[in-house]
């Protein structure tokens, strides 16, 4: 709990305006408070007892001053701490998803989705109550408590005293309180956060539950994880709501005795009715901020959960840093040397070594797992080796190089195709400076013009999520629009055309072609019409290089080759 204020309070600082005014109307509501009480005493005395009319009079302006005071203290409290509030939770959101948008591949492949939007939504969300509404109500009410426990001290001392020290004994059960509703915090999350995970494997996989129908088995898996939330939040409920009961226990207890002794005071003439009055109402008041902390520090162990979960993603630090020389050169040769890598226990591939020119295309073929797609991760340095290196025009270390300008050089396009929810130009153009004649050309050099062109709005079409309003084809031919625009050094096409029809992809191959001289292409290849005009095929079985050679030459001498090919067709 410490803790979290000390994270947060900073952050305040940077608000110094606005902090200000939040605090004038805080201690405008502490003193307009302690006001309220201190006008009980003149009505019972100067105006019920003494009949004084002067007072009777002046008494109506006297409360609508007060609690003018209150209203608009709070008021100025209220805005300016929910504004504080929504800033910082935005400011972390930010930083948060910044964050996790350079981790590792590993990261997002060991995490699931629906666990990492848990906690950028729900997870924030929960802080933000800290900053806009714990840390103001706390300032608010212990100011209250200051002021209203000054006043019970001016007016009686004697009184003050047993009303004073009841209500400490009260901190023994809130503790026991507070560590179970923490407990339970850190579930309710868990759960909410394996709920969401569960509804994005829902709406991710709908074409196949649909096609299964496979609807009530999901039903079944979804209302497992929500009645664990549930569970979980009624558990919250549970403990938050015995806070009361023992805050009415205790303060009955503490209110009863003073009533008992105050009494007797005003019996034996010691203290005046009027004082008596205002001393047991500041007392009533008194208790009611006393409450709302004790209420505030069990809904807090919520946010200090959220926050710890916040707070393990922002130390997580990506394995794979960016270098610090800048690639301003273009890429005239790729080197792969005695390169290895291991994913934890698994050896994907072993002591591999190639090289590739610009103008040179390269296909890498075997079966699922042989290690294709892991050098092509190594290339864009989603990964680095276990051993060896990887070289650039021969005297750049990949590793040496910042991962931007590294990036700008490669444009890879992956079997997934990725489709943001945005204009077929600005898709095509994602990344790069726009132009639009550019767009123009890179959607005719992928064949994609054709059907764009016949769209109501053209390259301006927007298209929806995951492009689902276009056909799988023309969502390849988009993405390699995107490719060409970027007017790489490097091109790697991981299955980008698996499709493409035919005719569509003989086009592509053609237009590949005239770019040959350009850049150098790396392809993993699903059939064998992709490869067979490549400059050099190389052949993977268990993270090892087995053969390789031109088509010609690998379909009479290579045994593993001939297999593939039966089966690539």
């Amino acid at each position: 709990m410490k803790n979290l204020f000390k994270q947060y309070l900073p952050y305040l600082v940077g608000y110094k305006r606005q902090f200000f005014f939040a605090i004038i109307g805080m201690i405008a509501v502490a003193v307009g408070t302690a006001g309220t009480a201190q006008l009980i005493k003149p009505v019972l005395d100067d105006v019920f007892i003494n009949k004084n009319r002067e007072m009777l009079a002046l008494m109506p302006f006297l409360l609508v001053g007060v609690f003018a005071l209150k209203g608009v203290g709070q008021y100025i409290q209220t805005y300016y701490m929910s504004y504080i509030g929504l800033d910082v939770v935005r400011k972390l959101r930010n930083k948060l998803v910044k964050h996790l948008s350079y981790q590792d591949m590993q990261f997002f492949q060991t995490m699931h989705t629906g666990e990492i939007l848990s906690r950028v939504t729900n997870d924030i969300g929960r802080i933000q109550t800290v900053v806009t509404s714990m840390i103001p109500n706390l300032i608010r009410e212990s100011l209250t408590i200051v002021a209203l426990t000054g006043y019970v001290i001016y007016e009686s001392p004697k009184l003050a005293f047993y009303f004073l020290i009841i209500m400490p004994l009260a901190l023994y059960p809130l503790s026991r309180l507070a560590k179970k509703m923490k407990k339970y915090s850190k579930l309710s999350q868990e759960s909410t956060s394996d709920m969401t995970a569960r509804l994005g494997e829902i709406f991710s996989n709908i074409e196949v539950i649909k096609s299964s129908s496979s609807q009530e088995l999901e039903a079944k898996k979804f209302e497992k994880e929500n009645y664990n939330v549930f569970t979980y939040l009624l558990k919250q409920i549970k403990v938050n709501a015995l806070t009361s009961p023992i805050m009415e226990i205790l303060g009955s207890v503490a209110i009863g005795l003073v009533i008992y002794i105050g009494g007797t005071e005003v019996i034996e003439d010691r203290m005046t009715v009027g004082a008596f009055f205002a001393f047991a109402t500041a007392l009533f008041m008194l208790y009611t901020p006393i409450k709302r902390i004790s209420s505030l520090y069990n809904q807090a162990q919520d946010a200090v959960v959220a926050n710890e979960r916040m707070f393990e993603l922002l130390n997580n630090q990506p394995t794979i840093q960016s270098g610090k020389i800048e690639l301003k050169e273009k890429i005239e040769h790729f080197s792969v040397l005695n390169t290895s890598l291991n994913y934890n226990d698994k050896t994907a591939l072993n002591n591999i070594s190639l090289g590739v020119d610009r103008g040179e295309s390269i296909a890498l073929v075997g079966d699922s797992g042989a290690g294709k797609s892991s050098l092509v991760n190594l290339l864009v340095r989603f990964y680095d080796p276990s051993e060896g290196e990887i070289m650039i025009n021969e005297k750049y270390n990949i590793k040496d190089l910042t991962l931007e300008s590294l990036h700008q050089r490669i444009a890879y396009v992956t079997q997934r195709i990725y489709i943001f929810n945005d204009t077929i130009a600005q898709n095509v153009a994602y990344g790069q400076e726009f132009d639009e004649q550019k767009v123009i050309n890179a959607l005719k050099k992928a064949h994609a013009l054709e059907f764009v062109e016949l769209l109501e709005d053209g390259i301006n079409t927007m298209l929806t999520e995951n492009g689902n309003n276009l056909s799988g084809g023309q969502r390849q031919r988009i993405a390699l629009a995107r490719a060409i625009y970027k007017e790489p050094d490097v091109l790697i096409l991981d299955e980008a055309t698996s499709a493409l029809d035919n005719k569509s992809e003989a086009l592509i191959q053609k237009a590949l072609h005239n770019l040959k001289s350009e850049m150098m292409t790396i392809t993993v290849a699903h059939r064998l019409s992709t490869i067979e005009n490549s400059d050099a095929i190389l052949v993977f079985k268990e993270g090892e290089i087995v053969c390789r050679g031109q088509h010609e030459d690998l379909i009479k001498e290579c045994e593993e080759y001939q297999k593939l090919a039966k089966v690539l067709g």
